[in-house]
């Protein structure tokens, strides 16, 4: 099933172009520096998946409803915040092909930004006394930033287990989606079981959407060229953990020692591919995501029959099936 994200938005069409001027009007500040920041900010916007969950997620279990916008607001100036604060940690020039924050503003000016998203996410909640929806997005925030921390502290490790790969992503990428499902669903029901049913939905689409995003390091015909940044980076990814997994202890060992002394040289990184490759790493990793997909595929297929079901299961493959 092919999708595209314009075929994906028509059910809530209406929704996100409300949401446009209700985020704008989150993001208002009487500094005049905060909002020439935060103006560009807006002018930049990504893909904006997340508010795209919230409103279909919504409408999946009931009616939009003011609270809605509330939960899409803060759950974009959550996701926004971070963003602002990864790029000052991972030292980033850009995001979205355009000058990242840190690049034009400096890190001081970009984590004070980031600071100011995260807070006025959580005091929009405060306003309009949303307890339950402060309560999802403070343990997504918990969660991503664990979920960074493990990953920090096993990466000078390099030999992890697969158990703790998946407890990172859990943290790290799949926390932020299954809070956006929760916070749609907790916006117009009271009902723990559907709310949780929801949130559960997020994380696997947001684990095999990682598992997506790993896969991309390795390249292959239908992507492009490989591109090694995991390797470089020394990140253990599901698809090495898997080949480390199928040699044995001397290999294994020359193995992490190539990875750790790696440079970021083409032909080294090439090496650690055509490992991978020829261990069945990315066929195991492939096989993982369909399994989560199949998994949230069945989650969703619980709720009712509608459009906006039908568009966030078109968002579930669009989500495995890109190509960047």
């Amino acid at each position: 099933m092919s999708s595209s994200l314009k075929n994906i938005k028509k059910p809530i069409k209406e929704e996100l172009k409300k949401f446009e001027t209700y985020f704008r009007q989150s993001m208002k500040s009487n500094v005049a520096l905060l909002d020439r920041i935060t103006y560009y900010i807006v002018q930049r916007k990504g893909k904006q998946v997340r508010p795209i969950i919230v409103f279909l997620s919504a409408n999946i279990v009931d009616k939009t409803s003011e609270s809605t916008y509330v939960a899409a607001s803060l759950v974009e100036l959550l996701h926004t915040g971070t963003l602002v604060h990864d790029d000052v940690v991972d030292d980033a020039q850009e995001r979205r092909g355009f000058f990242s924050i840190n690049a034009l503003w400096k890190n001081k000016a970009a984590v004070l930004v980031g600071d100011f998203l995260l807070s006025q996410g959580f005091l929009l909640a405060l306003k309009h006394e949303n307890y339950r929806l402060l309560g999802i997005m403070s343990s997504a925030v918990k969660e991503m930033s664990e979920g960074e921390l493990l990953q920090l502290e096993k990466a000078r490790k390099l030999d992890i287990e697969e158990s703790i790969y998946f407890e990172v992503i859990k943290g790290k990428t799949a926390s932020l989606m299954a809070a956006s499902c929760a916070a749609g669903a907790a916006s117009v029901s009271e009902e723990a079981t559907v709310i949780e049913r929801m949130r559960l939905f997020g994380e696997k689409v947001g684990i095999a959407f990682q598992i997506k995003d790993d896969l991309f390091d390795y390249g292959s015909d239908d992507i492009g060229k490989p591109v090694g940044i995991d390797i470089k980076e020394k990140k253990m990814t599901l698809p090495l953990i898997y080949s480390l997994r199928q040699v044995d202890a001397k290999k294994k060992k020359e193995i992490l020692k190539r990875i750790r002394r790696n440079k970021g040289k083409k032909e080294e990184i090439r090496e650690i591919i055509d490992f991978v490759k020829a261990q069945g790493g990315l066929e195991y990793a492939k096989e993982k995501m369909l399994e989560y997909r199949t998994e949230a595929l069945n989650l969703l297929h619980s709720f009712r029959p509608s459009d906006h079901r039908d568009a966030m299961e078109e968002l579930l493959y669009f989500v495995t099936d890109r190509k960047k």
